[in-house]
């Protein structure tokens, strides 16, 4: 064995993706956004794009993911990624061009840029970090908070007569004829980790590939904007998000029109 086979073993578990900086995270213990960093560096990574990768990142949680990912970023204003995303693909057809946005950005402010990124099928991938509030502004009720749940500017809980109904976005996404990938994912386990990142990589190659418009909702936690522990979140999500917000493909390539 040589002094390189010992040093890299063939057996490797595990390491840390080199697209990842090392900046300390500054995300809450818990939050899901730090895992779904490291997956997009991984797929960079091993589909070879490191240079012809350009990351859309709005204002909110994500607005930093440019500190995290060593590849071009472009940050937009709030709402407006999938706008920006479109015109940056359109100069560089032969890139993969991504968003990564949160649900207050995706599904409210920015829910006309969202809608018609995906009627037009644009050729890009649209990653949806969904924990149902506003995470990093202090804890707002946000377009996809469920039915009863608490927040800062819902103390008693969303009602219907007040608020109106929670927004499944992605469930609309799958309606529109220029989608050609639309699934909801997790990263509470390693199960779920590794079908969230094979999802990612699809809609990656679909950008490349030009087949139209991929939406990969993530739904996550929110440890402080639900004032839960890391363990407790987890739970809360799995008995209350899921239900609503159920995993799994809604809309796969050959279904496309």
């Amino acid at each position: 064995m040589t002094r390189e086979e010992i040093i890299q073993p063939s057996n490797l578990v595990y390491q840390k993706p080199t697209l990842m900086n090392d900046t300390p995270m500054h995300y809450c213990p818990g939050c899901s956004h730090g895992m779904v960093h490291k997956l997009i560096a991984e797929v960079v990574e091993e589909m070879g794009l490191t240079e012809r990768t350009t990351g859309i990142c709005p204002v909110g949680c994500a607005v930093f993911a440019y500190n995290y990912l060593d590849i071009d970023w472009i940050e937009a204003a709030h709402g407006r990624a999938p706008a920006v995303a479109c015109a940056v693909k359109r100069l560089y057809p032969d890139h993969l061009v991504f968003t990564y946005q949160g649900d207050g950005d995706l599904a409210c402010i920015g829910t006309g840029e969202t809608i018609h990124s995906l009627n037009r099928g644009d050729n890009i991938a649209i990653i949806f970090i969904n924990n149902a509030i506003y995470g990093m502004t202090g804890g707002q009720m946000a377009p996809t908070t469920l039915m009863g749940m608490k927040t800062s500017t819902c103390p008693y809980g969303r009602q219907a007569d007040l608020h109106g109904f929670p927004l499944k976005i992605t469930e609309i996404a799958a309606t529109l004829e220029g989608t050609c990938y639309v699934t909801r994912q997790a990263v509470h386990t390693v199960a779920a980790i590794n079908r969230t990142k094979r999802a990612i990589r699809r809609a990656f190659q679909n950008s490349l590939e030009h087949r139209g418009t991929s939406l990969v909702e993530v739904v996550s936690t929110c440890s402080s904007g639900w004032k839960k522990t890391p363990v407790e979140a987890n739970q809360w999500m799995e008995e209350h998000m899921f239900p609503f917000y159920p995993l799994g493909d809604l809309k796969t390539e050959d279904q496309k029109k």
